[in-house]
Parts: C-alpha cells; structure tokens; sequence
C-alpha cells in the first residue's frame, strides 16, 4: 500500500558510477538482495549515519572507511547484521574484504550497508557467493534494479534524479533509498544512495550532504523509531565535464539546492510506502520564536500514535492534535495567539474551537489521501515542516509479523 500513484522515475546516468545487483538468498530468493555501487579513481565520499547507540556493525565498518578515500559500496538487504557484537564486525569487514579482492582493491575502499531483521547474524557465505554476478553486472544504468535490491517492508522502489547547468555542462545528482518502517528522523532514518558527476572535494561535498539531509530525512517520521542501520551516502565522480565546485561559488549554491531537492523527494517517497500507510500529512508550524521551538511541535503531531489513528480513521477528532500542541514543550505558550487549520479550515482559534468550524468541513479534509495541518503559535517568524503518514491495522500486522 502506498500513498498516492507512484512511478519510478526517470533515472539519469551518472558517468563514473555504474551498479550491480544479484541475489544472495539472505531473506529471500524472489528479487536480487544484495548491491554493488562503484565510483570510478578519483571521486569524493560523504556520509551520515543513524545516531541510535546499538548502530549496527557495517555503519561502525563504514564510518572507518569514510577518510579512506572509499570508491565501493557494498548493500544487502533481508539481514541488518545489528546486535550482532563482535561477531557483527568480523562479518561486516569478511564482506568487505570480498568484494574487494573481486575488484582488486582494498578492503578499505568499500563502506558496507545492511538492512532487515535485527539480532541475526549475517550469511556471509551467501553473500560472498552472489558478489561475482553483482559485480559483473555493474552498469551506469542499473538504478532501478539498485532500488528493489534494497528494499526489505517496501512497496516500491524509490528513485529520484535531476540534471543542473554547472558552467555551461550538465550534471546529474541521482538518488535511491529504501524504508518504510522503523523511520524516525535522528540523521537519516533509513538507506539512502545517491551519486553525482560534479567534481567537488569530500568536505564542501560533505556539507551540502549535512544540509540537504537536515531539511528533508530529518524531518520525517512513520513510527517514530530510530533505526540502527541507518545511512545516507553520496558519492561525487568528477567525471562530469564541469568546472569544479568551490567554496562560496554561485555553483555551490545551485548543486546544494539540487542535491536538497533529490534528498527531499527520496524523503517524501519514504513517508509514502510508510508500512501500512494510507495517507500522507503535512505538519507545518508556523510563527514559532526559532526552528528548533517549530520542530518541537511539529514533531510532538507528528509522533502522536491518537492523531495518526484518528487521520487513518478519517476522524476529525481535531482534539488530539490541540492536546498534542498542548504537551510539546514550548514554554508560556499563548492560547489565545495559537490557530489550528486541517487544510484550509480553521478549526482553533482564541483559545478554542474556531465559531467557523464545522463537522461537515473537517470531515471533508480528513477524508483527503494528503491533508496540511497548519499551526500557527503567534509567538515569531520560524517555521518548520514535517512529513509523517497514518498508523493503520496494516502497521501492527506488518511488523507483528516482520520475522515469520
């Protein structure tokens, strides 16, 4: 199930980058499971990583290869090689020590990504078996098999992809992710591949990496749980025929607010395969003293498991998201100044329930696939945006059931 009609898009090649699939068996044996990406010699890396104490082996392994100069990634899905001890990290290095002796490279040069259930240890025999095909398999054009070999409660495969002028060439920044449960923004609350041609050096590349992801992985939740195994990479070949990006160049704006554009549609995605999902909301705050009192209450919504069952429900149980307001933090809040709208209909204001409103108009918004709720605190000028989706019955079954 997912929010919305959702077509894979139209996928740019990205010269210097090609991608391999094939499947190991990890979880199943329907659809490739694991993902090889190559970045061609002379390339940057950058990366974010999930902040959950009991993050899993491959993102200790990965963080460790950031700095040197890592050219592979190395994905499987079906087995998050989480809780795993040191076991975990002796598993997670075998795997990258295999790919690289089937590229003759160092072990070094690959960052490893796991994704699936927790607390299993990792078939190691089976994914060093398939790794021969994945890597025979590497082409440029290769995302969309990239995106399903991702995918473990997914729906769809997520992809987005845009073309921008840098001195009179065209680069392309293309992306996939995968998640649909267990997202809960503390970074990035996911997997999340994305490559480009321009030429930049790690650490400029690596603060348009830490921007984008603040605006939209960051800003998103289905369930809020933060999950171990969470990363979001980008990889810059500099195959591109563009001049490079400097610091403070009007080019290092334009590929930051592209790369943000990507990152948020990737974002977006997420919250529309959230499992069990069938609708998508907006929780905007407005008129906030800073973003950080704007994010607090945003949040404190889009959490609320009362408000999510009442938006999948089609209620109009309009109280919930008040007393959500209500309990977010924010110290000598106003009532009289705060204002509530589902959509375009108010439905508080002045300290209580607006004389406009109606049932019949917030039954009307509530029965929307995509419905803005709107909180204005009447205390500044920040505001933020949030993306959650709906708790379904869908939601409990899907991970009741998430082991057998």
């Amino acid at each position: 199930m997912a929010v919305g009609q959702i077509d894979f898009p139209t996928m740019y090649a990205v010269k210097g980058i090609k991608l391999g699939s094939s499947n190991a068996g990890i979880k199943q044996t329907v659809r490739d499971d694991i993902l090889v990406i190559e970045m061609a010699d002379g390339g940057s890396c950058a990366a974010v990583f999930t902040q959950n104490a009991f993050c899993a082996a491959p993102v200790h392994i990965a963080k460790a290869h950031l700095s040197q100069n890592p050219r592979w990634l190395l994905v499987n899905s079906g087995n998050a090689n989480a809780g795993t001890g040191k076991q975990g990290l002796q598993d997670a290095f075998a795997c990258c020590a295999g790919l690289a002796g089937e590229v003759d490279a160092l072990a070094q040069q690959v960052l490893p990504f796991s994704t699936g259930v927790i607390g299993e240890p990792l078939p190691v025999e089976k994914l060093a078996a398939a790794l021969p095909a994945a890597v025979a398999n590497l082409a440029e054009s290769h995302w969309d098999r990239a995106a399903r070999a991702i995918m473990t409660t997914d729906t769809f495969p997520k992809g987005a992809s845009l073309t921008i002028d840098i001195g009179g060439h065209p680069v392309a920044i293309t992306g996939i992710s995968k998640g649909a449960g267990m997202i809960q923004p503390n970074m990035a609350t996911m997997l999340g591949f994305i490559a480009t041609d321009a030429k930049i050096e790690q650490g400029l590349l690596q603060e348009c990496l830490n921007a984008a992801v603040e605006q939209s992985f960051n800003r998103i939740t289905v369930d809020g749980d933060t999950s171990t195994n969470d990363a979001c990479v980008v990889l810059a070949s500099g195959c591109s025929a563009a001049p490079e990006i400097l610091p403070g160049s009007e080019h290092l704006a334009s590929f930051g607010a592209a790369l943000a554009t990507v990152c948020k549609r990737l974002a977006e995605l997420i919250i529309r395969d959230g499992e069990g999902a069938t609708k998508l909301m907006r929780i905007i705050v407005e008129q906030a003293r800073d973003s950080g009192e704007a994010l607090q209450v945003a949040k404190t919504i889009a959490h609320s498991p009362l408000v999510k069952t009442a938006f999948f429900a089609s209620d109009p149980n309009w109280g919930r998201i008040l007393a959500a307001v209500g309990r977010a933090g924010v110290e000598n809040m106003e009532l009289e100044k705060i204002e509530i709208y589902l959509g375009t209909v108010c439905i508080v204001e002045n300290g209580g329930r607006a004389p406009s409103y109606t049932e019949q108009d917030g039954q009307r918004v509530m029965s929307q696939e995509e419905i803005d709720v709107t909180v204005r605190l009447g205390r500044g000028t920040a505001s933020e945006q949030v993306l959650t989706c709906d708790f379904s019955y869908d939601y409990v079954k899907i991970n009741a059931e998430y082991r057998t």
